[in-house]
């Protein structure tokens, strides 16, 4: 891929940059694309584009144009949600990019926050749902994301197949898992509701990093952001920061906007997955030491078997567990 100095050519062809001292500095963030803060004269603002190869250790490939698939689900959003996504600027369908609003120094990370147990978990529980449900049943919206081989390549094989290869005995249960997620459809899922794609301000939550977007089961987002309350809460562990009391708050939240408490047992089995798919799939969590990723594997082992997919019983055993780890 061409490096800083070719894209930033082409951001000038493409009338996106106009100053003759423009300049990209490289950003933080994903692991799929390269991110530029943009300072073009007197704006800021951001661009973005997908690499073929991932930058994780695992050979993990996906294709690029899951660029354009972002756009789409931040436009869509925008709709009816204006605050909770960047603004656009401009996207280049044949370049795989495209630039979106700055969000400054004024915004933090939801993963700092939740690491420091400070995380509004009600809140991101009411605007998954109100996503949620302002797509579900959407016809022009199912139509728009069938993103089916994107999602594949992004989520249900790096993190439930090649999790599941690595134990025979779960293996099918990871399989049947697989082919029941990818048959659903249901409403607009963001793919990737997890902290780090969540920044918050005073009055705006804003979700980053849409680009896995795809018509289907909400219990994936939902599983997606109850799973990093309990590793972050496995991190703190022995301390204790009221990760608990976010997981109730947050599926709260979200059960009053959009009350479906058929999804509960769905969202359970999928947690556990997606528990052991952070430790042994393709995309591992960096910050549980080698004690810490055993009580997980130990934890999935012992619990997804057993069929017992009540969240509040996952979370009560979940607790209980820590106390293993003495200060």
């Amino acid at each position: 891929m061409n490096g800083p100095g070719a894209f930033l050519e082409l951001l000038r062809r493409d009338g996106v940059v106009r100053a003759p001292n423009a300049r990209l500095v490289p950003m933080a963030g994903g692991v799929s694309g390269e991110i530029f803060l943009v300072e073009d004269g007197a704006e800021r603002f951001v661009v973005k584009r997908a690499m073929a190869k991932l930058n994780v250790q695992a050979d993990w490939f996906a294709d690029v144009n899951r660029n354009r698939h972002e756009w789409k689900f931040i436009r869509y959003v925008a709709q009816f949600l204006p605050q909770a996504v960047p603004a656009l600027r401009h996207c280049s369908a044949n370049d795989n990019y495209f630039a979106m609003e700055y969000l400054n120094s004024g915004f933090t990370n939801w993963k700092k926050l939740l690491l420091e147990g400070k995380a509004d978990a009600a809140r991101a529980g009411n605007l998954l749902a109100q996503i949620h449900r302002h797509s579900d049943g959407d016809d022009a919206a199912a139509l728009q994301f069938q993103t089916a081989p994107n999602f594949f390549q992004l989520r249900i094989e790096p993190y439930l197949l090649a999790t599941g290869a690595k134990y025979p005995a779960l293996h099918p249960l990871f399989e049947a898992e697989a082919v029941r997620l990818a048959g659903t459809r249901q409403c607009l899922i963001h793919g990737d509701f997890t902290p780090k794609n969540i920044l918050v301000d005073r009055d705006r939550m804003v979700l980053l990093d849409c680009e896995c977007a795809w018509f289907g089961d909400p219990t994936f987002d939902l599983a997606s952001l109850l799973n990093h309350f309990f590793l972050k809460s496995l991190w703190h562990a022995p301390g204790d920061v009221g990760m608990n009391v976010m997981i109730e708050k947050f599926w709260s939240a979200y059960q009053t906007v959009r009350p479906s408490p058929e999804l509960e047992s769905r969202a359970a089995r999928l947690l556990l997955m997606l528990m052991l798919a952070r430790v042994d799939g393709k995309s591992p969590v960096e910050y549980l030491d080698s004690p810490r990723q055993q009580f997980v594997r130990e934890f999935v082992q012992a619990n997804l078997p057993e069929g017992n997919f009540s969240l509040r019983a996952i979370s009560n055993s979940w607790f209980s567990c820590l106390c293993r780890f003495k200060k």
